[in-house]
């Protein structure tokens, strides 16, 4: 069955929209089959005859009924006799534009369709609980500065303006800092002065701080976080300068969970 995928995405409506290549007609009977990569369970969907050409395909498959569980599930087709195979793809499936559109609705799962690195279609599906997406970090004029957009949230990407702060909390003596945000339809802006931040719990002395957005309209507040691209295991891969006040080294860095956390001293 030589059949390739050349355009893969997730609709806004979590459909799976696919274009395949094909040297033959897909016969009738044959399913595209999708196998959780950890627990092994299995999804299948019975795809018959999309059509009489014999060089392409569309096919679209409608996730949320499919009841797929959180992880990343790998793409095979099966045909008629039982035969599967795993279902190449050409497509990278990453489209940073269209991440941001689809995080604008409420959601509860998030499915993204990609090709991994052996040039194969799966799908990778996340929690999608209301989060600050990042995609800024700097500090400047002695200050933390950080941006982004709210994902998840099902508030409009518009000119309305909405009260918010930016927490920071340490869980190890219960200290908090608070500085006011900035957001605007989707888009947030959030600065804390460095100073504040090392004379905030001057006795602990060394710590990490966990950021927080508290937004209005949002009914819990919202960790800053970046999952919203294809950089997994950012706690590895990125590694910000760190900046100095009165001797005590301060910087940014993530959790595994790609988490947004602030390290003071140490």
């Amino acid at each position: 069955m030589g059949v390739v995928v050349t355009d893969a995405e997730v609709t806004l409506a979590d459909v799976l929209a696919l274009r395949l290549a094909i040297d033959a007609p897909l016969e009738d009977g044959t399913e595209l089959v999708l196998r959780h990569r950890t627990t092994g369970v299995e999804r299948d969907v019975r795809l018959g005859t999309p059509g009489a050409r014999a060089r392409e395909a569309t096919v679209a498959v409608s996730l949320e009924p499919l009841e797929l569980s959180a992880g990343r599930w790998d793409a095979y087709l099966r045909g008629a006799g039982g035969k599967r195979s795993r279902l190449r793809s050409v497509d990278p499936g990453f489209s940073l534009d269209h991440l941001d559109a689809y995080a604008l609705c409420r959601r509860t799962l998030a499915y993204r369709s990609y090709r991994t690195r052996n040039g194969f279609l799966a799908l990778k599906i996340s929690d999608a609980e209301p989060v600050a997406e990042v995609r800024s970090i700097w500090f400047r004029e002695g200050r933390f500065e950080v941006m982004g957009l709210l994902a998840y949230t099902g508030l409009e990407d518009d000119d309305s303006r909405h009260e918010a702060v930016l927490r920071l909390d340490r869980r190890q003596t219960s200290a908090r800092l608070s500085a006011t945000a900035t957001v605007q339809g989707v888009r947030f802006h959030a600065a804390v002065s460095l100073v504040d931040v090392v004379g905030a719990d001057p006795v602990a002395g060394s710590g990490t701080w966990e950021p927080a957005l508290e937004v209005e309209g949002v009914p819990t507040p919202l960790k800053l976080g970046s999952r919203l691209d294809d950089v997994d295991g950012k706690r590895r891969r990125l590694h910000y300068p760190s900046a100095t006040v009165d001797g005590v080294p301060i910087r940014p860095c993530y959790t595994p969970d790609d988490e947004l956390r602030i390290e003071v001293g140490g």
